[in-house]
């Protein structure tokens, strides 16, 4: 491998060449002038905040004792109108006029024109009735502003969200698995004569009105998305000779990006909570997409406070594995050693309790003893995966407490891993399992490959799917790695995905119907026929953070971005590059933004060139 720091003829964000293509290539372009005006932008928007504290608080008519009462919603709010219309009721115009108006820009405002509007009539017996596509999957609610109609009073209409049109068509119950748990997503409403409404607050892509008064006329000027997010940078970014992976990588970026709330949830249809497994995931997408977000220490602190020792976060103890875990790699990404301080009392606390659920070198966790829900029921996988969890924490708590001058407990939590280690497995047919027991050194990695190997990515899970492409990493198999993430992840995209799933399986591509089409006869519609446990058929999540894997993944070695030190003082790159003529992208640090390419050249050499910020050193060792 070849690096040149200086003398770049590549077509990195640093070194721009002419043609690019795809929507990717266009956030590239911007990603490279938007990351040269980060230190003024910042400067900027301190001044800025330091002139409009009070216009950032209440207004001067309220006393200042109010503000106690104020909590600021640190996410954006944008309209989007549809990009199509999937489906109208009748097709002859008899019920639905003017439908494509609904697809213009707009505005928000009811106006007294009341002209080039959509018009819904209901007849004997029939509803008139729309199905609109917002082009992807987002978080949010919807907005109706309406026109003038003769009766002048207020129409009724039933509003169904979808995640995939199957489940904006559905009605709410047992026969469909659609349900309401979470959030509103099937609900009935009262439109004004020439005004606005906002419904809703959920995770969706589709939405279908039907007019439900009889004999009613509904003039309807827009409908609008409130696209309810965090207005942030994509200051990380992935390129790649395959097109395939550089939609792979965005897509797990944005399901994550969707999921970053008030607080990091796991879905935005459900349960948009704050599950502290799912997060780990979600973590390594946010360091290697977007550097920093307060969203993550904001969990993280909420699960701390709310959870009392010796309960388990979210009643689940490898949960509270994955937040000592989270803690390593949010220190090791960041450096942020003063919010390392705050955790303490509580980390060494854990920390004591888990090593006391041991016992002659094998773990004795209690509480409900998950690791995913591929495993649930699989006694002998779960028992192997929390032993690997247990030892890798424990390590992971070590290298905190060294951090924290604790020498005492980092000795005693390595001391209580090794005794983990020793424990041989007997081999299950779980690759999350397996997995977890390479990651652990508690099993070789070549065996395990072999393992996970069988099948492809059958037997892959979207929330270990990251661990099982981690393990195969480990065995040296990068480009079985990359094949599995085209097939599973890429499975996803084929149906019609612009986010990832809460659940998937490779054989669910056999026969299937796309999500963003309505069910054909003869083809197998997805979203209403699979998922299991507790995500049976339509209440499955179709944007679910903790299938974000293959992007922290890409970014780490295919990129090949190891940080080595806290706050990515030092970074190892070894790029591998499996199949692809060349990658490239960007990689945030708190001291800056670090460029990188690597071009397969001729005779199979690597060449490799590495633009980093002051205050970043570059090995390849």
């Amino acid at each position: 491998m070849l690096i040149d720091n200086d003398n770049c003829a590549c077509d990195c964000p640093a070194h721009r060449r002419p043609q690019r293509s795809t929507d990717y290539a266009k956030m590239l372009r911007i990603h490279s002038l938007r990351t040269s005006l980060l230190a003024l932008t910042g400067s900027l928007l301190a001044l800025a905040g330091s002139l409009t504290t009070a216009a950032q608080t209440l207004p001067p008519t309220f006393a200042p004792e109010d503000a106690a009462r104020a909590t600021r919603d640190d996410r954006v709010r944008t309209y989007l109108a549809p990009q199509r219309i999937v489906w109208i009721s009748n097709t002859s115009g008899s019920r639905v006029e003017n439908a494509t108006s609904l697809l213009a820009s707009n505005t928000g405002q009811a106006l007294l024109a009341n002209r080039n509007l959509a018009e819904l009539r209901s007849g004997p017996g029939e509803n008139a009735a729309i199905l609109l596509d917002f082009g992807r999957e987002i978080q949010g609610g919807l907005r109706l502003v309406t026109g003038m109609w003769d009766s002048k009073q207020p129409l009724s209409v039933r509003i169904r969200f979808g995640e995939s049109v199957s489940e904006a068509m559905s009605d709410v119950g047992a026969a469909t698995g659609a349900t309401n748990d979470h959030a509103i997503r099937d609900y009935t409403v009262q439109l004004p004569w020439l005004g606005s409404i906002e419904v809703g607050m959920t995770g969706f892509r589709f939405v279908r009105i039907d007019l439900t008064d009889a004999g009613a006329t509904l003039l309807l000027k827009e409908v609008s998305a409130v696209f309810v997010y965090r207005d942030l940078a994509y200051l990380g970014s992935f390129h790649s000779s395959d097109e395939r992976l550089n939609r792979i990588w965005l897509t797990g970026a944005y399901t994550v990006h969707l999921n970053m709330q008030n607080y990091l949830w796991d879905g935005v249809k459900r349960d948009r909570l704050v599950w502290v497994g799912d997060m780990h995931p979600e973590v390594m997408t946010i360091v290697s997409a977007f550097g920093y977000s307060e969203v993550v220490p904001k969990s993280l602190d909420l699960m701390r406070q709310t959870t009392p020792l010796p309960e388990y976060m979210n009643g689940i103890s490898a949960y509270s594995l994955w937040w000592i875990l989270i803690h390593r790699d949010w220190y090791r990404f960041r450096g942020d050693m003063a919010y390392l301080r705050e955790q303490q009392p509580y980390l060494r606390g854990l920390l004591r309790l888990l090593m006391s659920k041991t016992r002659n070198g094998r773990e004795r966790l209690d509480g409900w003893r998950f690791l995913d829900w591929s495993t649930e029921g699989n006694q002998p996988a779960v028992n192997d995966g929390l032993q690997a969890l247990l030892a890798m924490a424990l390590e992971a708590g070590a290298e905190l407490s060294d951090a924290l001058t604790d020498a005492d407990t980092a000795a005693q939590c390595r001391r209580i891993a090794a005794e983990l280690r020793k424990h041989v497995p007997a081999e299950t047919d779980s690759k999350q399992a397996i997995a977890l027991l390479a990651l652990a050194d508690m099993m070789s990695p070549q065996r395990a490959n072999e393992i996970l190997s069988r099948g492809g990515p059958n037997g892959y899970s979207a929330f270990y799917g990251y661990y099982i492409l981690q393990a195969k990493a480990k065995a040296g198999d990068y480009t079985g790695a990359l094949n599995d993430i085209r097939r599973y992840w890429g499975g996803m995209l084929d149906l019609g995905a612009t986010t990832f799933w809460e659940d998937f399986d490779v054989k669910w591509l056999e026969n299937a119907g796309r999500i963003d089409e309505l069910p054909v006869s003869g083809k197998r519609d997805v979203h209403a026929t699979y998922g299991d446990h507790s995500y049976t058929r339509l209440r499955m999540s179709l944007a679910h953070g903790w299938a974000s894997g293959p992007t922290a993944w890409l970014t780490q070695h295919v990129l090949g971005v190891q940080v080595l030190q806290p706050g990515g003082s030092l970074i190892r790159v070894q790029p591998h590059l499996g199949d692809l003529s060349f990658v490239e992208g960007t990689f945030p640090t708190p001291h800056g933004i670090v460029k990188l390419r690597h071009t397969r050249e001729a005779g199979g050499q690597v060449k490799t060139t590495v633009d980093a910020p002051a205050g970043v050193r570059i090995t390849q060792d």
